[in-house]
């Protein structure tokens, strides 16, 4: 009985749920934080479009307004709260659209050729960020995989398939297989 744990397969592996989903747009539900890019578009008003990057603090700096919270809101929110903000003494009726120009990277480490930092892409999956890595080492079990979401303290065991999607920020462990 004691031999099931020296077999490679975690106790609470996760084999469904959100990562396994077919990835949607994605537009409506993902939630900015550190490290995002977004590119603001303002009609007519060039000088005050741009590109802007979510700060360590979880704002955005913009030109006139100042300082937007945007840590854990949609785009949808921050444009929302940009238009706002110019409408209110600033401009008459500004038209604002706000989209991702690029996301915060993930993370790589553990038993593949080359861990390290890699740039997101929309509906990445382990495999795909796995293949970024120069794929597994010869030592790498291929079964199970190890992700951790930004922001949380522990990581969580995943079955290894070809619909396990990855997210901006999570870190991703290969672990050693032991024979």
């Amino acid at each position: 009985m004691g031999l099931s744990a020296c077999a490679g397969t975690p106790t609470g592996l996760v084999e469904a749920g959100e990562r396994y989903q077919p990835a949607n747009d994605g537009v409506e539900q993902y939630r900015l934080a550190a490290g995002d890019k977004v590119k603001l578009n303002i009609f007519n008003e060039p000088t005050l479009s741009g590109e802007f990057a979510v700060s360590t603090d979880g704002n955005l700096s913009l030109p006139l307004i100042g300082e937007i919270p945007a840590n854990g809101k949609t785009v949808t929110e921050v444009a929302a709260m940009v238009q706002n903000a110019l409408g209110s003494g600033y401009l008459r009726d500004p038209k604002v659209s706000l989209e991702v120009s690029a996301y915060r990277p993930f993370f790589v480490l553990g038993e593949v050729k080359m861990p390290g930092q890699f740039p997101y892409a929309n509906s990445m999956t382990a495999l795909n960020a796995i293949a970024l890595a120069q794929g597994f080492s010869p030592r790498a079990q291929r079964s199970t995989v190890y992700i951790r979401r930004a922001g949380s303290e522990k990581e969580e065991a995943y079955r290894l398939t070809p619909d396990l999607r990855v997210m901006p920020g999570d870190t991703i462990r290969i672990g050693e297989r032991y024979f």
